[in-house]
Order: C-alpha cells, then sequence, then structure tokens
C-alpha cells in the first residue's frame, strides 16, 4: 500500500506527518508506505504553524488562479508518473484542492488513463471553485460567498494571537453563513457535471471556518462511494484518542479501497 501525501499551505511534508501522528499509530503492522512530499515553492507559514514547527514551509502554487492550479497539477502529474502509482491519497487543506483538481481534470481530460490514484482522503479541504467553474460546474453566489468568508474567518482562527489567547476554543465556525443548513442542503449549491468516481473519504470539523469548503467536496464526490465523519473541531487534525481512532477506521476503508 502506497500513500500520498499532500499538506496544507504553509506547511511541508515533515509538518503533514506529525499533524498525522496520533492516527497513524492505531494502524495495524501491514507494509504501508506513506510518501510526504513537499509543494515546490518555499512560503511564509501557515496562521499559527511557526508557534508549533520550524520552517521551511511550501506551497503547491504562488497565486490562486485557473493557470497556477493547472501547473501544479502537470507537477504533481509528472511526479506521480515518477514516483508512483500510488493506491491512496491523503490530503490536508490546500492539499485537498491539489488533489481534487488532479482527479476532476483526469476525468475531463484523460478518462482513457487510469487515475492518478486509487482512492482519495480528504482532511479540512475543499475543491477551488474557480477550478470548478472552469469545468462547467454551477457555483452559487451563496457558494463563492461562504468561500471568501471562511478564508477570512481561517486566517483570524488559527493566528497566532487566537491560539495564545484562546487555545482550542478559538475555532468557531462560520455560523453566520452557515444558517443551520444541512449536509445536503449545502452540497446542493454546486450542480455537477459529473462527480470524482473513485472512492472518497471526507473528514471536516463543524467548528472549522472550512467546514462548508469540506462538504461542497463530499458533494461532488459518488455518494455510493463516499464516507464522511465530522471530527467536531476547527481546521486541524485533532489528536484526541476517540477521533484518531475514527479516522484511523476511515483511514482503512479507504485504504481497503485503494487495494482493490
Amino acid at each position: 500500500m502506497k500513500v500520498l501525501c499532500l499538506h496544507g499551505k504553509g506547511t511541508s511534508g515533515t509538518i503533514f506527518r506529525s499533524q498525522i501522528s496520533s492516527f497513524r499509530s492505531r494502524l495495524p503492522g501491514e507494509s504501508i508506505e506513506f510518501d510526504f512530499i513537499d509543494g515546490p515553492f518555499q512560503c511564509t507559514p501557515a496562521p499559527g504553524i511557526d508557534l508549533f514547527y520550524s520552517p521551511p514551509y511550501y506551497s503547491f502554487w504562488e497565486r490562486d488562479d485557473v493557470d497556477s492550479i493547472r501547473a501544479a497539477y502537470d507537477w504533481l502529474t509528472e511526479y506521480i508518473a515518477k514516483n508512483g502509482p500510488y493506491d491512496l491519497a491523503l490530503m490536508f487543506s490546500q492539499g485537498c484542492v491539489l488533489g481534487s483538481t488532479a482527479l476532476l481534470l483526469h476525468q475531463e481530460e484523460t478518462p482513457h488513463l487510469p487515475p492518478p490514484f486509487k482512492a482519495a482522503i480528504f482532511v479540512c479541504g475543499g475543491a477551488s471553485l474557480i477550478m470548478l467553474e472552469e469545468l462547467g460546474f454551477h457555483v452559487s453566489a451563496e457558494a463563492r460567498a461562504r468561500d471568501a468568508a471562511s478564508r477570512t474567518a481561517l486566517a483570524s482562527q488559527a493566528g497566532s494571537s487566537a491560539v495564545l489567547a484562546q487555545g482550542s476554543s478559538r475555532w468557531t465556525g462560520l455560523e453566520s453563513l452557515d444558517s443551520g443548513l444541512s449536509e445536503d442542503e449545502l452540497r446542493a449549491e454546486i450542480r455537477s457535471p459529473f462527480r470524482i468516481n473513485i472512492p472518497t473519504a471526507h473528514i471536516y470539523g463543524v467548528k472549522d471556518p472550512r467546514y462548508v469548503a469540506g462538504v461542497h467536496l463530499s458533494g461532488i464526490c459518488d455518494p455510493e462511494k463516499r464516507r464522511t465523519y465530522d471530527h467536531g473541531g476547527g481546521h486541524e487534525i485533532p489528536r484526541t484518542g476517540a477521533v484518531s481512532d475514527k479516522i484511523a477506521e476511515m483511514f482503512q476503508w479507504a485504504a481497503a479501497q485503494g487495494a482493490v
């Protein structure tokens, strides 16, 4: 079992290894090879990350536009060709954007070839709305408004001052724009001309400002092949025993799908 690991913006492969250490310790002893790669661009740390981890920090692109994300997809495709194949991809935050883009562009442009990985685990991340629109998805005005507001809220809630002043209680989500909608109602805000059709596991936290992005991403994946789990926290991978057990369970399910 070979697992491609894509970190969040302003972190690194080494940091991602540390962030998932709790649930990794709960995985069975069979051979699993984790490939923790670094994005191609050095950058500033993600908000609050420098309190816990030393540089360097990396990103998969420098500008959040279609051309830059497509260039990152080309970079990843070349990396997989040299170092793959991969049974499973495990992604966090910006890594989810890159991984979902890779799957969508594969289905749109090279469906005759094997997918870049056989199954996917998305943690606290969504798809790129500009890439979805580029591919013909209908993104509602409400979805765009949540996306913009959530990015601002994340920078505030994850920042060093919030960490030092409030600790874990800093995570308050984006309640003003969630409006009590169910996950299915949120998924309906993006209409899909096609869906990601490999098995997917979606792990997100209701207190994460980017929670809706994670729900939206689950909505563009095949409902017959997806599992979801709300870990109840913020933009993080909680290390409590119960949550780590559940994430390990989700990982093993996705790994089994990728091994088929």
